[in-house]
């Protein structure tokens, strides 16, 4: 099967890379200032993405590890109102700048580790997924999001979002459109049969 998916996050947390004007991304060192308040805001998160950015509830994506720039783009997409979410739009737009960069960078900066099921090897993944998703679901690019272990209705949710313009982006909303929903579903089933281990790499 060849499938592309190349901008899938979204859900319940925030497509495009967007950057509010002035505001540039956080440094992606462990800075404890920045760490300590990006964890105050992440407590908003908890519910349904976790503290740890392991995702507590089906519909919502895990963002522990997650890099940087996604997470900031997908927070200032739905700040500006570019992409919407009947819970997401109101968090973000209740965020500051500072802060949509300090729980980015808090949610980055734990480590993800991913393991392929019992008996699948490399060659079972979607092949055109792994260029920017990766094999394992850990992202390959700065502005696509990991899939590793995330649940098959979260993932299809989101393909079928691009494909009747509930979310836009330039190449999965025509990607979205030329998939059945037997590609849709095996693409889903192998991300969402990947283990994942979210660990906090500085202990807070």
């Amino acid at each position: 099967m060849r499938i592309l998916l190349i901008a899938l996050l979204g859900g319940l947390l925030p497509t495009g890379v967007l950057f509010a004007q002035d505001t540039t991304s956080p440094q992606t060192t462990n800075d404890a200032t920045l760490l300590k308040d990006g964890r105050k805001v992440a407590g908003m998160c908890r519910t349904c993405h976790g503290l740890d950015g392991k995702a507590r509830i089906p519909i919502a994506p895990h963002i522990g590890g997650e890099p940087i720039e996604y997470l900031i783009s997908q927070l200032q997409a739905f700040k500006s109102g570019e992409r919407e979410h009947e819970m997401m739009t109101v968090v973000a737009r209740g965020l500051s700048d500072d802060q949509i960069n300090s729980v980015a960078l808090w949610f980055n900066h734990f480590d993800v580790t991913a393991t392929l099921p019992a008996g699948k090897t490399e060659d079972d993944a979607p092949e055109l997924c792994v260029g920017c998703h990766g094999v394992n679901g850990i992202s390959e690019l700065e502005d696509a999001p990991n899939l590793a272990g995330e649940t098959n209705i979260y993932i299809e949710t989101q393909l079928k979002a691009f494909r009747i313009g509930k979310r836009v982006h330039e190449i999965m909303t025509p990607i979205a459109k030329d998939l059945s929903e037997t590609q849709m579903q095996e693409a889903s089933d192998w991300y969402n049969n990947i283990g994942i281990e979210i660990t906090d790499p500085a202990g807070n």
